[in-house]
């Protein structure tokens, strides 16, 4: 599906993909009965009902193999996030045993990554054009500066052993983000999707063709099923995308109250 649609609130993508959907419905329901007349009407009423826990069935366990890869995906890119953030905030902690020097030097270093995650990895991410040769530039820094530094003691030497693996977690959770952030479900599995629940819509309108309020309930009813299951997977289809997506509040939160504060535009 396009970004347009992806990136719509919510209630407006409902609106869009149960319009769409019912005025396809209501296409075939008008289609069958149309056509429904003379020897037509004896072939529709020939075939058999029992098509049709057949074909609802192949609908749902297509849109359940659809619906998993997306909510792995999507909780996959919480991990990520979470993942990073936790290491950001080991860096922090583990820089107070730090020279002040080197202690704030870090912190300005993690600072910067975590602003532009925010104003600009994220953007990119919602439209899948950050890739893994985009590099995390001050974290690379903040690993140099970190091997650099001459431990005064063993609790330094500990706490550079520790931010270093820290910044190895952080970086690897962004790879993994970058990662996630380029899935989403393929036209090809749409298409099938779509496809199979048209298929159902007119297997149900063929049974029910002698019988205009019987037909139509059915139709309406299990257009309101592929909608329903064509909205839940549109909304979360990618992780990084629309109005219920992965957020970077999580990376926000890392930032010391006293740093953040320095960097609010004043009134």
């Amino acid at each position: 599906m396009g970004d347009w649609l992806l990136n719509l609130p919510i209630p407006w993508m409902a609106v869009v993909i149960f319009a769409a959907t019912y005025l396809i419905a209501a296409c075939v329901y008008l289609l069958v009965f149309r056509l429904a007349v003379g020897d037509r009407a004896r072939a529709f009423k020939a075939f058999s009902p029992g098509m049709l826990p057949v074909l609802g069935t192949i609908f749902a366990l297509l849109v359940a193999f659809v619906a998993v890869q997306v909510w792995n995906d999507f909780d996959k890119a919480k991990l990520a996030v979470a993942t990073e953030a936790t290491a950001l905030r080991a860096v922090d902690v583990f820089a107070e045993t730090l020279p002040d020097e080197q202690r704030t030097q870090l912190r300005a270093l993690m600072n910067r990554h975590i602003e532009e995650a925010v104003n600009r990895e994220w953007p990119a991410m919602a439209h899948e054009r950050l890739t893994l040769a985009s590099l995390a530039t001050h974290l690379v820094e903040a690993q140099r500066l970190t091997v650099l530094l001459k431990p005064q003691d063993e609790s330094q030497r500990t706490a550079q052993r520790e931010i270093v693996a820290a910044l190895h977690r952080a970086l690897d959770a962004r790879r993994q983000r970058i990662i996630i952030s380029q899935s989403e479900v393929g036209p090809v599995k749409w298409a099938v999707i779509l496809l199979q629940g048209l298929c159902t819509l007119i297997a149900i309108a063929i049974v029910h063709s002698d019988n205009r309020l019987t037909c139509g309930m059915a139709v309406a009813l299990f257009a309101t099923g592929i909608a329903l299951s064509s909205l839940l997977i549109a909304a979360y289809s990618r992780p990084f995308t629309g109005e219920i997506s992965v957020k970077p509040e999580l990376l926000q939160e890392v930032v010391p109250s006293e740093t953040a504060a320095s960097h609010t535009t004043p009134e």
